[in-house]
């Protein structure tokens, strides 16, 4: 199981990935500073049994902090998307293809419009992130709509000549990216195609069934990063998006706070609302200023910084659960004598 952290250059992708994952992919301010994907372990919050079961757990693949327990699940960070990347522009179609295996993906866009179109930095407020959306999703259909139509002519006619169901051919082809023959019976059905006579579908109703497929197999949050640094009018554009979770963000004010909890400057947690000041000593005056302006204009604003809540939805939307595997169902114990000591999203 994976989630793919996808987006135009520039935008925060490797800080965001940097954030949730404390791996050390590397961050820059310039495009294409991922020439490879990096991959890397994320946790989503879930209540962990310890709590009802009245037992302290001793976790082995995960963590739990006062009753949270932190499931893994893993991560990739796509290098940079740019417009036209299906036709091989910017870095091209390397970075579609390392989407093949995600089951959901984050969309970090820049909220606050200081990125153009290519990822090259502009004045703030002068790209409209909207279009951001837009064009990626375009993207990942061009991309999945090239994939079918190497094939279709062949798969139309055997359709036709020897029984065989469309739905089924096509799911054989589009099996390594996660998509199923009920993903492709369900575009079927709500776009009216006669799945009999494939040979007459138009390549816009095989568009149509494309954008339906990626919507269901590949579902998308919005990561409204930098949201601290955009303009209200920007802000408010997220109106706009009713058909999608789009969650304010500032992965960098995560990594800050992470990187502070790791000093033993502040008390927190992933996902958290606030954090304690644990120090002052060895603590400059513009750290303290800028741990003040994350609790201003993030945490006290958003809630959190987005990065934790990014996660957790996109494995909800998954209708995924976490299981607790044991070997002693009574003590909650393995093999080892462990109480709890892992957990899976299944």
């Amino acid at each position: 199981m994976q989630l793919g952290i996808v987006g135009k250059p520039n935008v925060g992708k490797s800080t965001f990935f940097n954030a949730a994952t404390k791996a050390h992919a590397e961050i820059a301010n310039y495009p294409f500073t991922t020439i490879d994907a990096n991959r890397g372990v994320m946790y989503i919050r879930k209540a962990c049994p310890c709590r009802d079961a009245h037992v302290t757990c001793t976790p082995h693949n995960s963590r739990c902090v006062d009753g949270i327990r932190f499931v893994p699940i893993e991560a990739i960070d796509v290098a940079g998307l740019v417009p036209d990347a299906h036709k091989g522009k910017g870095l091209g179609n390397k970075f579609l293809d390392d989407l093949r295996q995600a089951h959901a993906l984050i969309h970090i866009v820049d909220a606050s419009g200081s990125t153009d179109a290519e990822g090259n930095p502009c004045d703030v407020g002068s790209h409209d992130p909207i279009s951001d959306v837009v064009f990626l999703e375009k993207e990942i259909n061009y991309w999945l709509f090239g994939i079918i139509k190497k094939s279709w002519e062949i798969i139309a006619r055997k359709c036709e000549l020897e029984g065989k169901k469309i739905e089924k051919m096509l799911a054989e082809q589009l099996t390594g990216l996660g998509i199923k023959e009920e993903h492709i019976t369900g575009a079927i059905r709500k776009i009216n195609l006669d799945s009999t006579k494939p040979s007459q579908w138009k390549d816009e109703h095989v568009f149509q069934l494309t954008d339906y497929v990626r919507t269901i197999s590949k579902p998308i949050i919005i990561a409204f990063n930098k949201s601290d640094k955009a303009p209200d009018a920007l802000m408010t554009k997220t109106n706009e998006l009713t058909n999608y979770i789009v969650i304010p963000c500032s992965a960098e004010s995560e990594l800050a706070l992470n990187n502070a909890a790791e000093k033993g400057i502040i008390a927190y947690t992933p996902g958290a609302n606030e954090f304690t000041l644990l120090k002052k000593e060895g603590v400059t005056e513009n750290q303290l200023k800028a741990l003040e302006y994350i609790r201003t204009h993030v945490l006290t604003k958003y809630g959190s910084t987005g990065v934790q809540r990014c996660i957790d939805e996109a494995v909800r939307m998954l209708d995924l659960i976490v299981v607790y595997p044991v070997e002693d169902e009574h003590h909650l114990t393995d093999k080892e004598g462990r109480i709890l000591p892992d957990a899976h999203l299944v």
